[in-house]
């Protein structure tokens, strides 16, 4: 059985290669029908043909108001050791810690809102524009009504503001009034109606006055992403709104107003409602547009159930944008990608085909368009046959810089280094990062979270794999300028100084992992005792790890502003053992009575050790206290602990009788 399964496996395999090592001559076997072999010619004609445009040189160049800032900006390359640029405008505020970059984002955001709100309200103050060149966005927006009488102007005015509610109202007065409205107006107007599903925007001048009067934004984390709180309240489509009630109003309708209301029905989760919309405009022998196709398409896998359905469905939408003469864009191809994600096995190969139409068709791939590519070519597939599509992607994509043309388009690089972290690829994950440096790519990772998540896979992948010392080093470039370690990342340097060898640098991790706010995490402090408890080491060594245990101490201390760090057995053991190996036996006999006050029991490999350095420091009294010490827990090691002082100090007469007595005790705890 297992035989034929492999068998069965290297085919699939050899496949998937086949169709990547014969990338450009897949078009041939296109089924959707776009183009013809005349249009292919005449595109073949076209490369070949001299230019017969006359070409006019300029008298003088003209440049941009922003050519010489765009020159010096060239010039300068990224400080490592700088915090980031939004941050720049006051150092003293410049976050350290996670914690401290979430509330200065927040605090930052609330005061850009504060602002946009007083400006917005009060343009009389702000009259005056200094800026070269002219900032739009910097100058007070007109958000209140001006024309109040029932006209057409009034209703523009409006749909400029987004004033949903308001422009249904004026454009229902314009009617009973008598008087029409063109048809531009209405376009407008069922795009804004569709657009916000017949709402008025959440951002709107009432809800900014809210988050104002607020102390602060909640947050709330949804599927990995950090949003805001009135993004849950989800709208969803009601049968009869303003949009659909407008739209039956209409004596004429068009291509734009079906364009309008299919898009909005699936936007917001009426998706068999859409389709049949569609037909309706069939219909009425209407030719559908590029945005039509691409809005049904992605409704496609909701409406069916079964993979083939699905893809049949989107095959048939494919076949009427030929026949209708619909030429598709970008976004259609990447709908398509996206909606094979969901169509299980049939997603691998359908995928290339289409990749291979993009490419007759003169449609160069956004980096959405590789990120559903990369998505299907992981799912159920063996790390081999990721691997082979995963290299031909990014061999493809080396040294291009791109401009966001979708909204997916932010996927890519996060899920390309999952990719690389999962496949513990290294050199993969170097070529993902070498492209992320290429021009402005860095943009595609839009908000806070992206950013730690990219580079947290990176910086893991790179203490699994990679030599201590370019660990270091990598760490030294990444943090704190582009992203805050999480105590994960700063646990698998831990790890990685244990697997090189190199335990005497956990004094320097334990600075970054106070400087960057998590010494209250109880298991990273822990796992960093244990280490430094482990083994013995050199002399100098030795004394670091006391001085980094004595900051422990300090930290675990302050109760109050660490609540979530408290005193354990094994944190206690740790310390103590450590100020023991650096020869501080008076703060190692602190830490023991530590134990007395938290109720903790020390373990009797501890006293021992306790009693060795007692011993060679010459410390009678302190070891005929130890001896006392262990008596009071009632530990079965109190007899042991006192023969062994007996034999080895030189006693008074009174301690041997104490020690006799407390012999004769702990064979009783036993």
């Amino acid at each position: 059985m297992a035989a034929p399964c492999r068998q069965v496996g290297h085919q699939i395999q050899r496949k998937s290669r086949f169709l990547l090592n014969n990338f450009e001559q897949l078009w041939s076997h296109r089924t959707f029908g776009w183009t013809s072999a005349l249009q292919q010619q005449a595109a073949n004609t076209c490369k070949v043909a001299e230019p017969t445009e006359t070409i006019v040189i300029p008298k003088k160049k003209t440049w941009s108001k922003v050519a010489v800032l765009e020159a010096l900006a060239a010039t300068v390359s990224r400080d490592p050791t700088a915090h980031p640029y939004q941050f720049q405008d006051d150092p003293y505020l410049t976050p350290r810690t996670a914690s401290e970059f979430r509330l200065y984002s927040l605090s930052q955001e609330s005061g850009r809102s504060a602002a946009k709100y007083f400006v917005n309200s009060n343009p009389k103050f702000f009259t005056k524009d200094f800026a070269e060149p002219h900032i739009p966005c910097l100058m007070p927006e007109t958000v209140s009504l001006c024309l109040e009488e029932t006209s057409e102007e009034a209703l523009k005015e409006r749909i400029k503001l987004r004033k949903v509610k308001a422009a249904v109202d004026m454009y229902d007065q314009l009617l009973q009034a008598g008087t029409s409205v063109t048809m531009e107006t209405t376009h407008d107007l069922l795009d804004l109606i569709c657009l916000y599903c017949d709402q008025d925007p959440v951002d709107d001048q009432e809800t900014q006055t809210e988050d104002i009067e607020g102390a602060a934004e909640e947050v709330t984390k949804i599927k990995g992403r950090v949003r805001r709180a009135t993004d849950l309240l989800r709208s969803t489509w009601k049968e009869n709104n303003n949009a659909e009630r407008i739209f039956n109003l209409l004596p004429e309708r068009d291509t734009r107003c079906y364009s309008a209301l299919i898009r909005g029905m699936v936007k917001h989760g009426a998706f068999a409602r859409a389709f049949s919309v569609y037909t309706d405009m069939l219909n009425d022998r209407l030719t559908a547009d590029v945005h039509i196709f691409n809005a049904l398409i992605s409704a496609a896998p909701e409406i069916k159930d079964k993979y083939h359905e699905r893809w049949d469905v989107i095959t048939d939408l494919l076949k009427q944008m030929s026949q209708q003469k619909v030429p598709p864009n970008l976004l259609t191809f990447n709908r398509i990608l996206k909606a094979l994600r969901r169509c299980g096995s049939l997603a691998r190969a359908h995928s290339l085909y289409t990749l291979s139409e993009m490419k007759a068709l003169g449609i160069a791939p956004s980096l959405a368009s590789y990120y559903h590519v990369m998505s299907i070519a992981c799912h159920g597939a063996s790390s081999q046959a990721t691997n082979d599509i995963f290299q031909v992607i990014m061999t493809t994509l080396e040294g291009t810089s791109f401009t966001c043309q979708d909204p997916d388009d932010s996927l890519f690089f996060v899920s390309a280094m999952r990719i690389c972290f999962d496949l513990k690829d290294l050199q993969m994950a170097f070529k993902v990062h070498s492209l992320l440096e290429v021009g402005e790519n860095w943009r595609f990772l839009r908000d806070s979270y992206q950013h730690n998540l990219y580079y947290g896979r990176f910086f893991n992948l790179l203490c699994l794999m990679e030599h201590i010392d370019t660990v270091l080093e990598w760490h030294r470039r990444l943090s704190p300028s582009l992203y805050y370690p999480n105590s994960q990342n700063l646990s698998s340097i831990l790890q990685a100084l244990d697997t090189d060898c190199r335990l005497d640098l956990l004094p320097a991790v334990w600075k970054d992992i106070y400087t960057l706010g998590h010494d209250n995490k109880a298991d990273l402090v822990e796992e960093l005792l244990a280490l430094m408890a482990r083994d013995t080491h050199s002399p100098e060594v030795q004394e670091s790890f006391a001085e980094c245990a004595l900051d422990v101490k300090n930290v675990i201390d302050r109760v109050g502003r660490r609540p979530s760090l408290e005193w354990n057995p094994a944190s206690l053991s740790h310390i103590t053992t450590l100020l023991l190996r650096a020869g501080k036996i008076q703060q190692a006999w602190e830490m023991l009575q530590l134990f007395k006050s938290n109720n903790r029991v020390p373990a009797q490999g501890l006293l021992e050790e306790f009693l060795s350095v007692c011993h060679s420091k010459g410390s009678t009294q302190m070891a005929v206290e130890l001896v006392q010490t262990s008596a009071t827990f009632c530990l079965s090691a109190t007899s042991t602990l006192a023969k062994r002082t007996l034999a080895e100090f030189d006693l008074t007469e009174e301690q041997r009788a104490t020690l006799s007595d407390l012999e004769s005790a702990g064979e009783s705890f036993e």
